[in-house]
């Protein structure tokens, strides 16, 4: 099954999802560099072996300020939901990412991760990262997770000592680090990410 993906701030996006039994979500969100943008999304799993898998990649210049706000709620054993999100900050952007992953009472047999990592370009870009679990059932496997940092220096050193300038192996960087999720999305939206990296 394809993702379906959704642009922020140009495309509808679900404020609320609820699957039953055996059904799944499968979305990436797309934040392009330019505009504010923002979202929040509710996902209500009252089913059994129902999947959510989502990713985002948030792409922050200027004065520019994203947010993504998610909250899946595990209302019923035996399902599971995967949630990855990366950001790149640059300038004095501010992304905000605020997660919850929620396990009823009852709901045993969960499996939920969720992943926030962000890769800030200058000193006066913001990034804040609140993954967050709340756990109210036994026998279930949850993670989760936030990583900020820069590009990495070494790896920089490498890449020009190849004879690539520098600004070109900057960019091979960041889309190494987003390559995660751009995987999912057709060439077109990889095309206009990779023309709109800083």
């Amino acid at each position: 099954m394809m993702d379906k993906v959704y642009i922020i701030g140009k495309d509808s996006i679900p404020e609320r999802i609820s699957l039953s039994d055996s059904q799944e979500f499968r979305a990436c969100f797309v934040a392009l560099a330019g505009a504010d943008a923002g979202m929040s999304l509710e996902i209500d799993i009252d089913g059994r072996d129902c999947l959510v898998d989502i990713a985002g990649v948030c792409l922050c210049t200027g004065e520019q300020k994203a947010s993504v706000n998610v909250t899946v709620r595990h209302n019923c054993p035996g399902s599971r939901s995967y949630q990855q999100f990366l950001s790149i900050a640059s300038g004095e952007s501010r992304a905000y990412f605020d997660g919850l992953v929620y396990v009823a009472p009852g709901a045993g047999g969960t499996k939920a991760e969720q992943q926030s990592r962000s890769l800030l370009l200058d000193s006066r870009a913001f990034v804040e990262a609140r993954p967050q679990l709340e756990i109210y059932a036994d026998d279930v496997e949850c993670s989760h997770g936030c990583t900020s940092g820069y590009l990495d220096e070494d790896e920089l050193f490498y890449l020009r000592s190849r004879g690539i300038p520098e600004q070109q192996a900057k960019k091979f960087q960041m889309i190494a680090f987003l390559s995660p999720v751009l995987g999912r999305l057709d060439e077109e939206l990889k095309q206009t990410i990779y023309d709109s990296l800083p």
